[in-house]
């Protein structure tokens, strides 16, 4: 088998990840991300159309009026609409948005619900959802320093905060909607990422204990050979499954599915380099992962 040299890049693939990281944190700062309803509060309208509904003609009605700003998508049928309104309506919105949706529809406009998110919540929500992030990573890390060693969980947190951060600022810069479905997509390429950060950690850790001889780079591109077959196999189905959704899911998935996308295919790269190269900058070694001995154990005596 050819040994690729992985690491024999990675002061490009590092330049490469600061630029990712420099953009993201810098649109972060100055543009902020688009926070959806769920954050910043507001109104969500469903209604039913007795025949199809045109939601270009439905956006072109509420534009300019009083439910300026409004969001309107297609809600499991294209006879099912979701209405989203900004902060400043109240929930008595509802009865009137569905009286104007009706003077101007020949058929039959049902109000199926109506849910009004209030600001207190919207901000609760965001730091509950920062939080969740926050948790997951530092358990991440505790349980790779347990499961192998210290150096190996500052790899692999290096990794998905790499990952989280260019997902956020992809968001950030598109200008895409950031809302409760973008941030358990977050949560799920901690969990993807982590996954595939755990099948390297673990093969790097066997090799460094099987060949002794072999020095530190040519152990982990060792490894990484060994696993890239796996990772793009694992990558590239997930990949073909989130572009399937992406494209005929909905705009009501959309934000997960494209969240994914970013976060999956970043977090193939940051397992083969962001993790590996924090590995090599820490000096990993056998020594680290060398088995101990337990206290007061002795080889056994060969009897006579």
């Amino acid at each position: 088998m050819k040994i690729i040299n992985f690491m024999g890049q990675r002061k490009l693939a590092m330049a490469f990840s600061a630029i990712l990281l420099i953009v993201a944190i810098g649109s972060l700062v100055t543009k902020q991300l688009n926070w959806g309803l769920d954050f910043t509060g507001g109104t969500l309208v469903e209604v039913h159309y007795s025949e199809t509904a045109n939601l270009t003609e439905i956006r072109g009605l509420l534009e300019g009026g009083t439910f300026d700003g409004a969001i309107v998508v297609s809600f499991g049928s294209d006879q099912d609409v979701l209405i989203r309104l900004p902060q400043g309506h109240s929930d008595k919105s509802g009865p009137a948005l569905v009286e104007l949706l009706q003077d101007n529809f020949a058929g039959t406009v049902e109000l199926r619900r109506i849910e009004f998110v209030g600001p207190q919540v919207g901000d609760e929500l965001r730091e509950q959802g920062g939080l969740a992030m926050l948790l997951a990573l530092g358990l991440v890390m505790v349980y790779i320093a347990f499961r192998f060693q210290f150096k190996f969980a500052v790899g692999a947190v290096s990794g998905l905060v790499h990952d989280v951060i260019v997902t956020l600022g992809f968001f950030s810069v598109i200008g895409l909607e950031f809302d409760l479905t973008v941030l358990a997509a977050l949560l799920a390429v901690i969990g993807y990422s982590l996954n595939d950060t755990i099948v390297v950690a673990d093969r790097i850790r066997e090799n460094f204990r099987k060949l002794r001889r072999s020095d530190p780079v040519e152990i982990i591109n060792i490894s990484l050979t060994e696993t890239l077959s796996r990772t793009l196999v694992t990558s590239l189905t997930t990949l073909l499954v989130l572009i399937s959704l992406a494209v005929f899911g909905g705009e009501m998935i959309n934000g997960f599915a494209l969240a994914l996308i970013v976060g999956v295919a970043i977090g193939t790269y940051s397992s083969i380099y962001v993790s590996a190269s924090t590995l090599l900058l820490l000096k990993v070694n056998k020594e680290d992962l060398m088995i101990p001995v337990k206290e007061g154990a002795e080889q056994e005596e060969v009897l006579p």
